[in-house]
């Protein structure tokens, strides 16, 4: 289970405390200096690659293939931007310059389309492509939002999703299930077997589903402006249900919030499916519109704007943007046509009552998609041939990118992509990012490694445990010993020494899913000339202390060369005291 911040915080001061004994740092092969080492001043260069996965279709939402480099512009707060790395992706694979063009082939599905003049295009490769670089490896979630569904209609949405993994998630990728059912809670973590999501799918359909509830609510609550005699009156009965459902909203966002931050250190793309019957943008709108069409004044109109929530989807669009994630949302509602369920049926209210409420609530969801790059699936009792296209994202596109002027400035910034001389096509992608600091870089790397077990290591530090020992009020003072092969590490000549500048990251989270703040460290190394070569071909030790309860704790240990701009991230679990 992942708790809320107030719930990290409150997990932080019973007893979770980290403690960072400093004293305690050997170098093997060197000799520890007794003195403190000289300031080494470097001029670093930071260098950022801003990644986009640009998606350029027709009309149809055919892809278009054969783009070239020098197609493609690229605005960064409307100022145009050398392109710097640059290469197509068809069917997963990419398409070297030198490649001989992939064959493309007629789907089965679409043969008679293509009889009348269009075509969605399979793809077979002739050659045997370039590997794909890691820093496109996918990472999916599957975002079950059981608080705004209701359970018949999740279930039939969940029964095309057990097909579409199946069919389309291979094992480069990873998947992992999300729901949330007033908290958030990680079904599944990552995992390459589509199996194992599938069968957690499946046991998600006894799970009750909240919104079953809300749709009652709203009936009674246009019944009761219906019966209302006086127009105050009915924006009394409006007022109170638009004041839960944003309520509801508020904490259904925070949590979707919760969640992105989270992804933010996990490499690669990252996807999110999101499922539910909407979220709306302007709580209780309709009602309010309801009350207008009773009375013919419009006078309650100007109260719909306090229930307004289109800051707060602002602010999840770019917090996805800046950590590189990418919403697709369904609306598991289904094909929404006036009078056509008699469940969603307004009493006695004229069909622009229900108008306004389906747009209300779907318009959140073709927001956040449109802002990150991603896709919304409305007004359809099947998703299954939408979802192909999703897959179609996940193989074929343009990884475009640009070196930005400016390294760590914290700053939002805007992005457009133009493909040149070519009307009516369509270009997506994420359009904008924070460039984050490399300390909140670090910070986000080490949460998101607790939260999701993924290690991203290419210093290659180690860490071992040694052997706790008890402390005050029943907790243990667990010693711990990270590695750090000196080989990968930048060492900068300083009178007499070779010299590095390290950070050093400790994050703790527990069995419930508490999790510590991330606390640092500087770790300055200083290495003797005569002892330089030998000491490349050995690793640094570095010691610390953690203050921990009994149980099982799963430690998160962040390596950062700030010189060599390098980050490393490694997880491992441990028990502290005995059962």
């Amino acid at each position: 289970m992942m708790k809320t911040s107030q719930k990290f915080v409150a997990f932080w001061l019973t007893g979770c405390a980290l403690l960072i004994t400093l004293a305690s740092v050997a170098a093997q092969g060197a000799q520890d200096k007794a003195e403190e080492a000289p300031a080494l001043f470097v001029d670093v260069l930071n260098v950022s690659v801003v990644d986009l996965d640009v998606y350029v279709t027709d009309k149809k939402g055919n892809p278009i293939l054969g783009l070239t480099k020098d197609d493609f512009e690229i605005f960064e707060n409307r100022r145009e931007m050398p392109i710097t790395n640059f290469y197509p992706v068809v069917g997963g694979s990419v398409v070297a310059r030198d490649q001989t063009p992939p064959v493309v082939v007629q789907a089965e599905e679409d043969q008679e389309e293509s009889a009348a003049g269009g075509a969605a295009p399979a793809i077979e490769r002739r050659n045997e492509p370039p590997p794909l670089p890691a820093k496109q490896r996918l990472s999916l979630v599957v975002y079950i939002d059981n608080f705004n569904i209701r359970p018949f209609k999740r279930n039939k949405v969940m029964r095309d999703l057990r097909i579409f993994l199946r069919t389309h998630v291979t094992k480069d990728d990873r998947v992992a299930l999300v729901t949330y059912d007033r908290s958030l809670h990680l079904r599944q973590p990552f995992t390459s077997n589509p199996a194992v999501i599938s069968r957690a799918l499946q046991e998600l359909e006894t799970v009750s589903g909240h919104a079953v509830h809300r749709v009652s609510e709203r009936r009674d609550a246009l019944e009761q402006i219906e019966d209302a005699t006086t127009e105050q009156e009915g924006l009394s009965f409006a007022r109170i249900y638009a004041g839960s459902i944003y309520n509801d909203v508020t904490f259904t966002i925070s949590a979707l919030r919760e969640y992105v931050d989270g992804l933010a250190g996990v490499p690669g793309r990252k996807m999110i499916l999101y499922v539910s019957e909407g979220l709306a943008m302007r709580a209780g709108e309709d009602l309010f519109y309801a009350v207008q069409e009773k009375f013919k004044t419009t006078y309650g109109l100007t109260q719909i704007y306090d229930f307004d929530s289109s800051s707060k989807f602002q602010a999840l669009a770019a917090a996805a943007n800046a950590n590189r994630v990418s919403f697709y949302t369904i609306d598991a509602g289904g094909l929404r046509v006036y009078g056509a369920d008699v469940s969603d049926r307004t009493p006695r209210q004229g069909i622009q009552v229900d108008q306004i409420h389906t747009s209300n609530i779907q318009s959140p969801l073709l927001y956040i998609a449109e802002r990150t790059g991603g896709k919304a699936i409305i007004n359809t009792n099947s998703v299954l041939k939408p979802l192909a296209k999703v897959a179609q994202d996940f193989r074929t596109y343009y990884s475009v990118g640009y070196t930005p002027a400016h390294y760590g400035d914290g700053r939002y910034y805007r992005i457009e992509v133009k493909v040149k001389g070519r009307k009516g096509l369509r270009v997506r992608h994420r359009d904008g990012y924070r460039d984050k600091t490399p300390m909140v870089r670090a910070e986000d790397g080490v949460r998101s490694g607790l939260i999701h077990k993924i290690d991203d290591n290419p210093i290659g530090i180690g860490l071992e445990f040694g052997r706790g020992t008890p402390a005050k009020r029943g907790h243990f003072t667990m010693p711990l010993a990270i590695s750090i092969p000196l080989s990968q590490i930048v060492l900068i000549p300083n009178a007499g020494s070779h010299e590095a500048r390290l950070q050093v990251f400790v994050a703790v989270q527990d069995e419930e899913g508490g999790t510590s703040e991330v606390r640092n460290a500087e770790l300055p190394i200083s290495i003797p000339d005569p002892q330089i070569e030998e000491a490349r071909g050995q690793s640094y030790l570095y010691k610390l202390d953690l203050l921990m309860r009994p149980g099982v704790h799963r430690v998160a240990i962040g390596v950062r060369d700030q010189v060599g701009a390098e980050f490393s991230l490694i997880t491992k679990t441990v028990q502290v005291g005995g059962r």
